[in-house]
């Protein structure tokens, strides 16, 4: 097969078709690129995406605070971090040193009241939600590199957490089914909304990348029968939005989603990314019980890329990679984000190995 472009590639490997090699992306901590610059492995001119040669760009996010108009406050702060109070009522710590998840310290929303009372009338379509520039010149870019384009943004279970907290949301789950409902639906149909506005004024993406942090170790956040009842019809909802428009989905989960699977599918799913490995998610597994309905992203242990020990990268390719690019449907990509530990040239040898193992003869 001649060599396609990056687009063509991704384009075929979410149906399933054949390609000339599996695809290959990835995601950075923030401060990894610095570290690289610092270390002069890269310029600090040079893009990530060029330097490795990625066949995919993601831009996009949605401003989905309740109160667009707040200025996160800062309530208190040392050498190390920062606590601050944003658009939700909700107060977090962040760190300054380092990249990282920032901690939830408080939420305004804790049921059903704080919602109706804080939430509920200040969240509303508002066109200052969106990143029109940021979309419009990495959709240019990518059309220039011939990549695979993808507007991505956080998506409901997400976007709760945001607001309530695992705990409060996950209870409330149990407790008031009908609230948590509510707050997802709601959120789902803001979200159409506001990509209604986005691709007529901008033009279409390639895909869909939506973020959906649905598990933990070992299981899921909530039980398969809770998210069916709850949340898939919100997921539904604007995957189908997108199928309208000709364009796939594809659903980030960190943690242990397998049990969660049928139901994504159901909603509409053509991918999923990451398959966290320390969670329990196995690609293997998944990809002999799905791979005739899902294409996917990711999978490779990033623990083998923290040890900077090319052997173990190697293995932990050959264990992984020939059995994912069968009948096509993989891109190469860790399990989780690259930390400024990893060696740019313990990553270069991942992405260049990878290629290699996964590429059609």
């Amino acid at each position: 097969m001649k060599e396609l472009t990056s687009r063509e590639r991704i384009s075929r490997i979410l149906k399933r078709e054949p390609v000339d090699r599996i695809g290959v992306f990835e995601h950075f901590w923030g401060d990894t690129r610095k570290a690289w610059i610092e270390a002069g492995d890269i310029r600090e001119d040079e893009n990530l995406h060029d330097h490795f040669g990625f066949d995919i760009t993601t831009c996009g996010g949605l401003n989905m605070v309740a109160d667009i108009d707040f200025v996160a406050e800062v309530l208190e702060e040392d050498e190390e971090t920062q606590l601050v109070r944003d658009g939700n009522g909700t107060i977090m710590r962040r760190h300054k040193l380092h990249a990282s998840t920032p901690e939830h310290v408080d939420f305004t929303v804790k049921d059903r009241t704080g919602w109706e009372d804080f939430v509920v009338p200040r969240l509303a379509y508002d066109r200052r939600r969106i990143n029109f520039e940021g979309y419009r010149n990495a959709r240019t870019a990518a059309a220039q590199k011939e990549r695979y384009f993808c507007w991505s943004a956080a998506h409901v279970f997400e976007i709760m957490k945001s607001v309530a907290g695992h705990e409060h949301m996950l209870v409330g789950m149990a407790l008031d089914p009908d609230w948590v409902k509510e707050m997802a639906d709601t959120y789902s149909r803001l979200i159409v909304e506001h990509m209604e506005t986005l691709f007529a004024e901008e033009g279409k993406p390639d895909g869909i990348w939506f973020y959906e942090d649905m598990g933990f170790k070992e299981r899921p956040f909530m039980s398969p029968a809770m998210y069916e009842e709850l949340v898939v019809p919100a997921h539904k909802l604007s995957f189908d939005f997108a199928h309208s428009l000709g364009l796939p989905v594809i659903v980030h989960s960190c943690g242990f989603v397998e049990g969660l699977i049928p139901g994504l599918l159901d909603a509409g799913m053509d991918c999923l990314q990451v398959m966290e490995v320390k969670a329990g998610m196995d690609c293997r597994r998944l990809k002999a019980q799905y791979g005739d309905q899902l294409s996917f992203i990711g999978g490779i242990d990033v623990r083998k890329l923290y040890t900077n020990d090319l052997a173990q990268i190697e293995q932990e390719i050959m264990d992984r990679v020939p059995a994912m690019m069968e009948g096509s449907g993989y891109v190469l990509h860790s399990d989780h984000s690259i930390p400024n530990t990893v060696d740019h040239a313990s990553y270069k040898f991942f992405v260049e190995r990878g290629l290699e193992v996964g590429t059609y003869r």
